[in-house]
């Protein structure tokens, strides 16, 4: 039976909104006998609706699910005056509603990728818009959208009309498009958002494509590893990630696309298309196979980290990456050091009252006296308690210079680089030169590493590279070097830095929130974001026992303007809904509880679909909260957390006040001229007719 039939025609389709639209086709279904009730298929339509809009560019709509309503695999057309199917570029007038059975195979990912080619072709929708007769439309349709014959019936009709097929044509009639095993690695450099808005996107894109696609993401919450039998089978590999993968060896030999994670985010279909290719390509030509499963091979074994730098980049590009390779790795020191420092702190004040703070830097492990934690603790003493955590947070803090060149210099020269970068990394520390002196010695011990590991010595010697040679000679000249000629130039640097730091106050002060907050707003996560960000936390370890330091005013500052978008985007869809589509009014909802964790991303879907106001809207907004929250005086010594770390803030009412401050600015901003738009939209429509 066919998949479309005159009944299942609708040219002139109207509603109030899309489900009302939706559920004239479905009572097209009804009546000629394919849905067996109507309510469970609209549930099951809307429920997918309420996954992803299922509105497509150029005015389409494609509602579509499985349900155990339909008895068989149709297709409903409906022609309209324009009605809003959560599409960016407006309303649909061409909608496609697609029913499958609940157990109806493949059927629904048949018609949804056919169908959508289709409708990238101009002559096609251009028939759909003229056509007069619902004859005309499923004449139309059927031309371009017919399922696959399942295989018991090809087991006859192949055998038969392809038999025919190939009498007349002298070749096999056309095989069905293959459907893939596709698996994929996602992670950013916080893995907080973009690594599951990037396994998201692509596992879409999969979908639609009628592919299968398993995603592990090494995100922040850990991640569960693919199995070796999924690896296998899989056909093709897709990473987007902006940190390394982690034991990448397990994919050797397979068709790879390598992204960056915004990539897998935004161009989902795209990415999926690239691994449709090599996998056609890779079967073309076995050859290519071949290589890659001797290249595997003679890397050896799964297992360890490989650095992530994108083949052929810039060589900006490639600094941001190493960079922000060792950022990664930092935090979460920062993170656990931060906020156990100012746990104790908060104990100490209330055990010791106002120089708490000071007293409790006097505890350690080392002393001969009662400040030696590890001989006096008392289980019943709070000073014990402030300080336990003040000791274990200064160990986390005592590593953070020394992580940050390691994992530097592992990104530019992968395993051989992490012993020049972490013992550098601890001398730059020792001598006083601070994260600039970190970044310095991650820099050098990696191209010095990658500079010996790519010496042709004798085959004997090759053995002892990787445990002696190597670690021996890069540490020697990389520490060396620091020690005798760059690292007292550095120090004197950094010491330059923090006095300018200490000094700031009135206008300096406010500049630089104006400076770090616009840079937390701009690109949302991105690179010029995690600079601002990296700045703030990078400073938290010079903070000392000092609790106004200024060091924790930035840190205040960024967290507070990186929380601004997120939020004023969810008040936005609140107060003015009718200016923002459906998956937009929905991505508003998620936002509130993303901005009020500290999660910049969480505006970047509507970034995204409009980005020259809500990137203008988010940078005025943002730099006005880093601003006051710098005039406020504000402080903050974890570097991430949002409104769960805020007994933490110093003045943290004013800490909030800032940030209602740049919300309202954004919000405002952001509603004035998407307003603006649409009016301008209005006139001109009007002018037309």
């Amino acid at each position: 039976m066919s998949l479309i039939t005159e009944d299942q025609v609708v040219l002139d389709l109207t509603g109030a909104d899309r489900h009302e639209a939706t559920r004239r086709l479905g009572e097209r279904l009804v009546a000629t006998g394919r849905c067996t009730d109507l309510d469970q298929f609209l549930a099951d339509v809307r429920k997918r609706e309420e996954t992803m809009a299922t509105g497509l560019p150029g005015g389409i709509g494609i509602p579509h699910a499985r349900s155990t309503a339909i008895t068989e695999p149709s297709l409903v057309f409906g022609r309209t005056d324009g009605i809003d199917w959560g599409a960016k570029d407006g309303p649909a007038t061409l909608v496609f509603l697609i029913a499958a059975p609940e157990g109806g195979g493949d059927a629904h990912m048949q018609m949804l990728p056919k169908l959508a080619r289709a409708l990238m072709k101009k002559d096609f929708k251009a028939a759909l818009a003229a056509a007069t007769t619902e004859a005309e439309v499923v004449r139309i349709v059927s031309a371009e959208v017919e399922l696959d014959q399942p295989a018991g019936a090809a087991a006859g009709a192949a055998a038969g009309a392809g038999a025919a097929a190939a009498d007349r044509t002298g070749a096999a009639a056309p095989a069905a498009k293959r459907v893939l095993n596709l698996v994929g690695v996602t992670s950013c450099p916080t893995g907080i958002a973009h690594t599951y808005m990037a396994a998201e996107g692509l596992e879409n894109a999969a979908k639609a494509a009628g592919h299968t696609m398993l995603v592990e993401t090494q995100g922040s919450a850990g991640s569960k590893p693919l199995s070796a039998a999924q690896i296998a089978a899989a056909d093709a590999v897709i990473f987007a990630h902006d940190l390394p993968v982690k034991d990448a060896r397990r994919f050797a030999g397979k068709p790879l696309v390598d992204v960056g994670v915004k990539k897998g985010i935004s161009d989902g279909p795209a990415l999926v298309s690239q691994a449709e290719q090599l996998v056609a390509e890779w079967d073309a030509d076995p050859s290519k196979r071949e290589a890659a499963a001797a290249a595997a091979a003679a890397a050896g074994p799964a297992g360890g980290l490989v650095s992530k730098v994108e083949d052929g980049a810039s060589t900006g590009t490639k600094i941001r990456q190493w960079l922000m390779t060792g950022v990664s790795y930092m935090i979460p020191f920062v993170a656990a050091g931060g906020i156990l420092i100012a746990l104790s702190f908060m104990l100490a004040q209330v055990a010791l009252g106002k120089t708490g703070a000071i007293e409790i830097v006097k505890y350690n492990l080392t002393s001969a006296d009662q400040y030696n934690i590890a001989q006096n603790f008392s289980a019943g003493s709070l000073t014990s308690w402030a300080a336990l955590l003040f000791v274990i947070g200064g160990a986390s803090f005592g590593f953070l210079v020394p992580i940050l060149s390691g994992f530097i210099a592992f990104a530019i020269a992968d395993r051989p680089g992490l012993v020049p970068g972490i013992v550098g990394g601890s001398v730059a520390a020792t001598m006083g030169a601070g994260f600039l002196g970190g970044l310095v010695t991650g820099l050098l011990g990696g191209f010095v590493a990658r500079w010996v590991s790519g010496w042709n010595v004798a085959k004997g010697v090759r053995g002892v590279m990787p445990v002696v040679v190597i670690p021996l000679l890069s540490s020697l000249i990389t520490v060396g070097l620091f020690i005798t000629v760059l690292g007292r130039p550095i120090k004197g640097l950094t010491d330059g830095l923090n006095s300018w730091l200490t000094g700031m106050n009135g206008a300096s002060a406010v500049i630089l929130g104006v400076i770090l907050g616009a840079m937390m707003g701009f690109d949302l996560g991105g690179p010029i974001n995690k600079v601002a960000y990296a700045f703030a936390t990078t400073g938290l370890a010079a903070a000392g026992a000092a609790t106004d330091a200024p060091q924790l005013k930035i840190m205040a500052a960024v967290m507070a303007a990186g929380m601004v978008a997120p939020l004023a985007m969810a008040l936005a869809t609140t107060v003015r809904p009718h200016l923002f589509s459906e998956p937009e009014r929905e991505n508003g909802k998620a936002a509130w509880l993303l901005g009020l964790s500290f999660i910049s991303e969480g505006a970047i879907p509507f970034a995204a679909a409009d980005p020259v106001r809500v990137i203008a809207s988010s940078v005025v907004g943002s730099a006005a909260t880093g601003a006051f929250a710098m005039a406020f005086g504000t402080t903050l010594r974890a570097p991430h957390g949002g409104i769960w770390v805020l007994p933490l803030i110093g003045n943290f009412l004013l800490f909030i006040v800032a940030l209602a401050i740049g919300v309202a600015i954004t919000t405002t901003l952001v509603v004035f001229l998407k307003s603006r738009e649409r009016n301008l939209a209005e006139i001109d429509a009007t002018a037309t007719v």
